[in-house]
């Protein structure tokens, strides 16, 4: 049995990658790909296996197919994922260390004598550097405190519209209070107007009265 290793790509600590690519093997075969990782990295995979049909000359899906899916740190040996899964499937894992890891993939056909061939298309994704559970609870209480700060700003703001809405009130309430006061000035003012011509005027008709009786 033969375990090529075949290094795929490095880990950029900045930006996540992704690496697609298609291979065969035969049904006992196993094919091992190297990949270098920091610690703490979630990586995910989806893969696509064809079996090769002497009836139709094509490479064609076959329910039957399963693909075993094994990761495994090289330099502690430790295995990370170990699982089988349908033809079409996906796994995911975290790296505990940082260093290579060998990602394996077999069918489930252990036959030395099967003249299977298999098409395998892999597609791994590298993601970002997980963060640790110190930073993200250093995050929340970061946020926790903007929102706090935000509430008490807004608390501020509507106490402050509350006020300025009081004092709108109460100035409209002494408009008010002016403009009738003012009425009412004008209005005795036309009173004290109109008693004052008419007094006027019967002095004066009085006056022309006496003299026309001279």
């Amino acid at each position: 049995m033969r375990h090529p290793l075949i290094p795929l790509c490095f880990l950029s600590l900045c930006f996540a990658l992704a690496n697609a690519l298609h291979f065969y093997l035969d049904a006992n075969e196993k094919r091992c790909f190297i990949e270098e990782l920091p610690t703490d990295t979630v990586v995910e995979g989806h893969y696509r296996a064809l079996e090769w049909s002497e009836a139709q000359q094509n490479y064609v899906k076959d329910e039957e197919l399963g693909i075993h899916v094994e990761v495994e740190e090289v330099d502690t040996g430790e295995i990370v994922v170990k699982t089988k899964g349908p033809s079409d499937g996906r796994f995911t894992f975290t790296s505990h260390d940082s260093g290579d890891h060998s990602i394996c993939l077999s069918t489930n056909y252990t036959s030395w004598f099967s003249s299977t061939h298999i098409r395998l298309y892999l597609d791994i994704v590298v993601g970002k550097t997980k963060a640790s559970a110190e930073h993200d609870r250093a995050h929340v209480s970061e946020m926790a405190s903007k929102i706090r700060d935000l509430n008490q700003k807004l608390e501020d703001i509507r106490r402050e519209q509350q006020y300025q809405r009081e004092r709108e009130a109460d100035y409209r309430n002494l408009s008010e209070a002016t403009n009738s006061r003012a009425v009412w000035y004008s209005v005795v003012q036309i009173v004290v107007l109109v008693g004052t011509c008419a007094w006027q005027l019967r002095h004066l008709k009085r006056f022309f009265e006496d003299r026309q009786m001279r």
